[in-house]
């Protein structure tokens, strides 16, 4: 039987580009009155490592620059170097709010997309790794670049409110290498990103916390800033 993607649920998603003063600020603050979510490690950080795919004529790339306002766009991510826990997303957002789903993928998997040997989604009888080969297949996906950050996360239930401080933006197109350590650029050019995900609303403890003058909103996508180094 076919797993099922799920009901999407949509969610808030607010984004501010601030400097490494403002990312060393607010994480002091958020420190004191929110708790770190399970994946950071002693010093409440952790890495992410994620692979991008685009068609051949940057589909999704053109649309993030664009401000379409339903777009999607699919990766695989893993944490630090765990291996035994990676997951292929799909980044959807319609009208300013995001959903994301996501599958397990082995390690072994992962290898074998790398080498384009891509049957093996279609027996996973996953309707999202379904939908990626028909993609891959249809629409000519193919890795772009990898993208890699260290992210400070903090979470707070009233509102199932996420808050995340993403530091040393990386990237490299040597996508084959995804499992393996990276010689990566760093395009952060001295600045950091908020974003601060949340349901139907945003309590107030959360707005006071993360208040910032002057820093105003913006579409700001770690993809399409690391694109610029293709």
């Amino acid at each position: 039987m076919i797993k099922k993607k799920g009901i999407l649920k949509l969610r808030n998603e607010k984004k501010y580009n601030i400097n490494h003063a403002d990312a060393f600020i607010l994480s002091q603050t958020l420190k004191r009155v929110f708790r770190h979510d399970n994946n950071s490690d002693s010093h409440g950080n952790y890495r992410v490592s994620s692979l991008y795919f685009d068609t051949l004529y940057d589909k999704a790339l053109i649309q993030n620059i664009s401000g379409i306002n339903q777009r999607e766009k699919f990766r695989i991510r893993y944490y630090n170097n765990d291996f035994s826990f990676i997951r292929l997303e799909r980044k959807i957002k319609i009208n300013g709010k995001c959903a994301k789903q996501t599958a397990l993928l082995a390690q072994s998997e992962v290898q074998q997309i790398l080498n384009g040997e891509i049957d093996f989604l279609l027996q996973k009888e996953d309707a999202l790794t379904i939908e990626f080969y028909s993609k891959l297949k249809g629409q000519l996906l193919k890795p772009k670049t990898i993208v890699t950050y260290d992210r400070e996360a903090f979470i707070y239930h009233p509102g199932n409110v996420r808050i995340t401080i993403d530091r040393n933006l990386r990237t490299t197109t040597k996508t084959d290498d995804f499992l393996q350590i990276n010689k990566h650029i760093n395009v952060s050019d001295g600045l950091a990103v908020l974003e601060v995900k949340y349901d139907e609303f945003l309590p107030d403890l959360v707005k006071m916390a993360v208040c910032l003058n002057n820093r105003p909103l913006t579409a700001y996508s770690k993809y399409t800033m690391c694109r610029k180094y293709d």
